[in-house]
């Protein structure tokens, strides 16, 4: 490898077969491969994210950096962001990627003053419009990383002081500014320090009625400059806060509602944060579709052994079959992708590293694809799940839930009835998802 190369090809990633033998290919993942009518690039949308592939240092609560990144040593700032983009451009044209996803204290550095920030932000927007005009990439989403400095440690939207929420805004501002330039498709905003420690220094309802004012505003702005995409909220129960305002998909469901945002604000969710809320992830995303929130996907995962958000790549294709069964059966993405919000372990120290992480998830997501494209087909799960409910189809259920029947009137009708139970099928319905 060349000094000046920092992966160890220059060609870009290609499908060869389920059987091919080369290190760095693609064995699943055929990018113009019909699947149920549309192509498989199409149906996935992978995007590929700025933050943990070139900015995480590899360090953990126990031990620092392990990856030593050239762009990540230096004193003169802008020009280490310059370097850092322009390997970052390389993976996303090695990947074969059509998107890529960024915060913006990611790509540009924040300098001393928030004007200092926004300048910074506007040059590397610039410099990634010029790459874009040649590169294959486009921008599935930017945001605002409102968690990391120390003024965000009570929170942004949510802080006690007000100077806060206004630096929150500002910030905010330029990352969509940023985003609008560069035709992101969304705009996420991740809540970060959203919520709090403890109640004994908590004002729950002051601190709400501020994050909804600031969404408000958020929501006027976009249609103010014309920015088409919607804005998206990503649910997390914990970390860093010990309880954050959008827990999950139904917390961020009664949020909106509260501040009459349905409509415009919908949900980007993530495998890790659904788990460490309680929940699977076909649950949020089918609770999001449910309730017409459904925006994106973040696709890594946890380990089930830690208690905590390990961000790695999403490598579990039975999960990803049901995941794909969800987004085949609502008619899959519209704005949103796939976002490989994921990093590769610590001890990963190779940069080709970075593209086995990403090969292997891809093939991971197409293997559930086509997995859950068949169920569908078939009528593996619908099937079941239709007979289950037949009752409700007929007519005097319908005109139960039409209004077409008092109380009174059902409980009447009840006198006579004698309903037996019938099995759920669980084992089965189990068997028949590992057959495909």
């Amino acid at each position: 490898m060349s000094d000046s190369r920092f992966f160890s090809i220059d060609r870009p990633i290609a499908f060869e077969s389920a059987d091919s033998d080369t290190a760095l290919a693609f064995r699943h993942y055929d990018k113009d491969r019909e699947v149920a009518g549309r192509r498989m690039e199409d149906h996935l949308r992978f995007s590929a994210c700025y933050w943990h592939s070139f900015t995480w240092p590899g360090g953990d609560p126990f031990g620092g950096e392990t990856f030593l990144r050239p762009w990540m040593h230096g004193d003169d700032a802008m020009a280490m962001a310059r370097s850092k983009a322009d390997v970052a451009f390389e993976m996303f044209r090695l990947l074969d990627v059509p998107f890529f996803t960024f915060h913006d204290a990611d790509v540009a550095p924040e300098g001393a003053s928030l004007a200092e920030f926004n300048d910074n932000l506007k040059a590397i927007t610039d410099l990634f419009a010029q790459k874009m005009e040649t590169a294959r990439v486009e921008l599935l989403w930017g945001t605002a990383n409102l968690f990391s400095h120390r003024r965000y440690m009570a929170g942004a939207a949510t802080n006690p002081d007000p100077d806060v929420f206004a630096y929150a805004v500002g910030q905010v501002k330029a990352a969509l500014d940023a985003t609008h330039r560069l035709g992101g498709a969304n705009y996420v905003c991740w809540g970060g320090r959203e919520g709090y420690e403890t109640l004994l220094n908590t004002d729950m309802k002051r601190e709400l009625d501020q994050l909804g004012r600031f969404f408000t505003m958020l929501v006027d702005y976009k249609h103010k400059i014309g920015f088409e995409g919607p804005i998206l909220i990503e649910p997390k129960p914990r970390e860093p806060t010990k309880h954050q305002y959008d827990f999950d998909a139904a917390a961020v469901h009664a949020f909106l509602q509260k501040y009459d945002l349905l409509g415009e604000v919908r949900v980007n969710l993530e495998q890790n944060h659904a788990i460490l809320a309680g929940h699977s992830f076909e649950h949020e995303i089918r609770y999001a579709f449910a309730n017409d929130l459904f925006g994106s996907l973040d696709v890594n995962r946890g380990d089930d052994l830690l208690g905590w958000d390990t961000d790695q790549f999403a490598m579990d294709v039975g999960e990803l079959k049901l995941v794909f069964h969800e987004l085949l059966k609502h008619g899959g993405f519209t704005t949103g992708g796939l976002n490989f919000d994921a990093k590769i372990r610590r001890q990963s120290i190779d940069p080709d590293d970075l593209l086995h992480a990403h090969i292997a998830s891809m093939d991971a997501c197409a293997q559930g694809l086509l997995g859950a494209a068949r169920m569908l087909e078939e009528g593996a799960l619908e099937g079941p799940l239709a007979k289950r409910y037949a009752g409700w189809d007929t007519a005097e259920a319908q005109a139960t839930l039409a209004g077409e029947r008092t109380f009174e009137e059902i409980a009447e009708r009840a006198r006579t009835l004698d309903p037996q139970p019938v099995s759920g099928l669980q084992e089965y319905l189990e068997g028949i998802l590992n057959r495909y």
